[in-house]
C-alpha cells in the first residue's frame, strides 16, 4: 500500500507510466473519452488496458482512437483473492502488446486466460447464462432465490449463488449485457421479465439495498 499514490487524471499523472488500466463503470460513453485522453497524453509505448468485463474491446478502441493498442484486462473481485485475469484480445493486436499484458498478469500472480474479443468475453457470458436461468426459475415459482442459490453453493461448491452474484454485480448491468447479446441475435440471452421489472423499479441489487435480496449498508444480506 505504501507504494500507491493518488493523483488527478492528467497528462502529468501519466509521465513515465508504462501501463494504464481503466476501471470506470460499464458504459462506453464513460470509458472511451478517458482512454482517448490516455492515448493523447501517454507515450506511444503506454500499454492500454480496459477493466471491462463485457464491453467489446474493438468498439472501445475505435471510439478512443486506440485500435491495435487496447486490450481487455478483466480482474475479478476481490482482486487480492481471485487468482485469474481474463485478457480479451482483438484481432490484429500486435503480439508484443499481448505479451506485455500477459507479463503484467503474471507479475500480479494471476493465471492469464486469453479469450477472443466479443460481447461478454467468456466469463460474463457463462455467469450470465447461469444467472438468467436462475431468474427464470424464481419467475416460474420453482423455488426461492435463497434456496436456488443454496443448491449451487452447497450442492456444487460455488462460493456464491447466481442470484446473490447478480445482486452484487448489479441487476442493471446484467440486464444491459443480456439486452446487448439478445439484440445481436443470441436469443438464449433474452432477459426475463422479472429482471426487467426489478431494474425498472430501481431494485438493482447491493448498490440500492434491494434486488433478489435485501442488503444492509455493510454490504451484507439482511
Amino acid at each position: 500500500m505504501e507504494r500507491l499514490s493518488a493523483a488527478a487524471f492528467s497528462a502529468s499523472a501519466l509521465e513515465g507510466a508504462s501501463a494504464f488500466l481503466e476501471a470506470l463503470p460499464e458504459a462506453p460513453e464513460l470509458k472511451a473519452p478517458v482512454l482517448a485522453a490516455a492515448v493523447n497524453w501517454g507515450s506511444p509505448d503506454l500499454l492500454l488496458l480496459s477493466g471491462t468485463s463485457a464491453l467489446p474491446i474493438t468498439d472501445l478502441a475505435c471510439r478512443a482512437g486506440a485500435v491495435g493498442r487496447l486490450l481487455g484486462f478483466h480482474l475479478f473481485v476481490p482482486v487480492p483473492r481471485m487468482a485469474v485475469v481474463e485478457m480479451a484480445v482483438p484481432e490484429g493486436t500486435p503480439q508484443s502488446w499481448v505479451d506485455r499484458a500477459r507479463s503484467m498478469g503474471s507479475d500480479l500472480r494471476k493465471r492469464v486466460v486469453q479469450v477472443r474479443d466479443q460481447p461478454g468475453f467468456a466469463a460474463a457470458r457463462m455467469a450470465l447464462a447461469q444467472g438468467l436461468e436462475a431468474i427464470r426459475l424464481v419467475e416460474a415459482g420453482a423455488a426461492s432465490a435463497e434456496d436456488l442459490d443454496a443448491l449451487l453453493t452447497l450442492g456444487y461448491g460455488h462460493p456464491v449463488g447466481p442470484l446473490e452474484l447478480s445482486d452484487r454485480i448489479g441487476l442493471d448491468l446484467r440486464l444491459r449485457i443480456a439486452e446487448g447479446l439478445f439484440a445481436s441475435g443470441e436469443h438464449r440471452f433474452a432477459p426475463p421479465e422479472l429482471l426487467q421489472s426489478k431494474v425498472a423499479k430501481g431494485q438493482t441489487g447491493l448498490r440500492t439495498g434491494q434486488g433478489f435480496y435485501a442488503w444492509t449498508s455493510t454490504r451484507r444480506r439482511s
